[in-house]
């Protein structure tokens, strides 16, 4: 029998140069090699040198999320660029830090907030949860910065930062203050897509449309019940000085309660006689001016009117600033119907109360018809 010497590299303690052993080891091994890839004081920038210097920022990764292929990908073509500068004599800096993922992160730590103390993060607010928030993300947090340092990307790891400490939170609100200060950017009523489950407001990339063919019942979080989507329900609006009534329709007739005026087109023939009038609101009483739109109003389409909801619809917001309309919210931040709709509604959510307001039409001798799109 002969017996084999194998080689292996010795452990590498945190933080110092890696330490080989004096042949090659016969096999590789990722536990001792990788370790000792965090080299936390070999890719210091040097802030005091005369090199010409070459900068850049490691696009920061969600504090959430764990390494794929286009980070590895991405990382990989910076350390070159950064690694061939170092090697071509620039004083180099490669700064990592992390995205806070507020959406994402908000989901994990109520999620873990239900999961160990059956609280949401209203029960403990707003400050509290901030807390909780850092918790988190000082024990979880990070998966990506960690597998870099695994990868041994040649980052500044002493530079290390995160889009919420206060270091770039003070950046951030020192550069809006002058930006606004400058008139570079102004504050503005605007829309939102609003999520009624976490509270807040979502970016358009963050929204999934769905295009809806026909009467469609839906799941919809919070609701018991399936949710019927695609149904066109028509109306009429009793108008002021005994002219009739004026008929509208409407996919999301729980949103009249918040109407503001109705539009027609300045040439259709069918509503000369009703120009500068108005009609009057079933619910709440609220006078509704009746404005002449060629933009929105197509004459050819429905009835040729087209109740107006400034606050919950985004061709109706424009309608409202040309015309100068009132904007009436009546949505709670978790969907319900508050004080400026009509107090027969109030408190109930806002699907609940599609039901109830078709429901009252047809009560008063309002409702017309209810088609499937």
């Amino acid at each position: 029998m002969q017996v084999m010497k194998i080689l292996m590299n010795p452990e590498t303690p945190f933080g110092d140069k890696k330490r080989l052993s004096r042949q090659m080891a016969k096999q590789f091994s990722p536990e001792a090699v990788e370790k000792s890839y965090v080299l936390l004081c070999f890719f210091k920038a040097d802030s005091n040198s005369s090199k010409p210097s070459f900068t850049t920022v490691l696009p920061p990764p969600n504090v959430t999320g764990a390494l794929h292929i286009g980070h590895a990908l991405t990382a990989a073509i910076q350390d070159t660029m950064i690694r061939w500068r170092r090697m071509s004599g620039y004083n180099t800096l490669w700064v990592p830090g992390m995205d806070h993922a507020g959406i994402a992160t908000q989901v994990v730590v109520e999620k873990k907030l239900m999961r160990t103390r059956n609280l949401t993060r209203r029960d403990i607010g707003r400050e509290n949860f901030i807390s909780e928030a850092w918790k988190w993300k000082n024990e979880y947090g990070g998966t990506i910065l960690k597998q870099l340092r695994r990868l041994g990307a040649s980052l500044d790891w002493s530079r290390e930062c995160f889009t919420m400490d206060e270091k770039r939170s003070s950046a951030v609100t020192e550069a809006f203050v002058r930006l606004y200060k400058e008139d570079l950017i102004y504050r503005d009523l605007r829309l939102v897509n609003w999520d009624c489950a976490l509270r807040t407001a979502i970016s358009d990339a963050e929204v999934d449309p769905i295009d809806i063919k026909g009467r469609t019942p839906l799941k919809v979080p919070g609701y018991k019940n399936m949710v019927e989507f695609g149904v066109l329900t028509s109306f009429a609006y009793k108008l002021e000085e005994d002219l009739g009534e004026i008929v509208v329709a409407t996919t999301r007739v729980e949103t009249m309660l918040g109407d503001t005026a109705i539009a027609v087109h300045p040439d259709d023939p069918r509503y000369k006689h009703l120009h500068v009038k108005f009609a009057i609101h079933p619910f709440n009483g609220r006078r509704l001016p009746i404005v002449c739109d060629s933009i929105l109003v197509d004459p050819g389409f429905g009835t040729g009117a087209v109740k107006i909801t400034p606050t919950h619809d985004p061709n109706d917001f424009e309608v409202g600033k040309r015309h100068k309309l009132e904007f009436i919210d009546i949505f709670t931040d978790d969907g319900k119907i508050n004080s400026n709709g009509a107090s027969d509604f109030v408190g109930m959510p806002r699907f609940e109360a599609r039901v109830a307001v078709t429901e009252a039409l047809r009560a008063r001798v309002f409702f017309r018809s209810s088609l499937g799109l």
